[in-house]
């Protein structure tokens, strides 16, 4: 019987630890390539640093500075990229997790936006030429179904 309960034990707690949804971390094993979230919001992107990195829902996060690396513990969900880091674009069209090129951004309505950018394709641009509004919504609806 102790056995059991100590199965169950080790079982919940690794299910607590897991990821809400599935962060794109393929590259470098951080999310958005190891890129400073809160350095979007400041306007100028900057890689992080391996002494200032902390966890947050099963997933590594670098920064820039231990100052935006508080900033984000105190708020994360404020700095979090939109559909857990991959390609809002491909998300919204194809309904794919694309991997991104982290200076390729924008940051709408206070959200983080990231997308796929190699050769002519920018998907930025494409997102900026069609209507950023109406793809967010399909974005939106298609993250629920592919989030996990």
């Amino acid at each position: 019987m102790r056995k059991i309960i100590w199965i169950l034990f080790l079982v919940m707690g690794a299910l607590g630890y897991s990821q809400s949804i599935d962060y794109n971390t393929k590259k470098k094993g951080y999310a958005v390539n190891g890129y400073d979230v809160v350095s979007y919001f400041n306007n100028k992107p900057m890689e992080g640093k391996e002494e200032f990195t902390t966890t947050y829902d099963g997933v590594n996060y670098k920064f820039f500075s231990k100052g935006n690396m508080e900033k984000f513990i105190a708020k994360p969900k404020v700095y979090l990229p939109k559909y857990g880091g991959y390609c809002a674009y491909a998300v919204a069209v194809n309904g794919k997790k694309v991997n991104v090129d982290p200076e390729t951004y924008e940051i709408r309505d206070g959200e983080l936006y990231l997308f796929y950018n190699k050769g002519k394709n920018n998907t930025l641009q494409f997102w900026l030429n069609e209507s950023p509004t109406d793809l967010k919504t399909k974005a939106d609806k298609n993250w629920e179904k592919i989030k996990n």
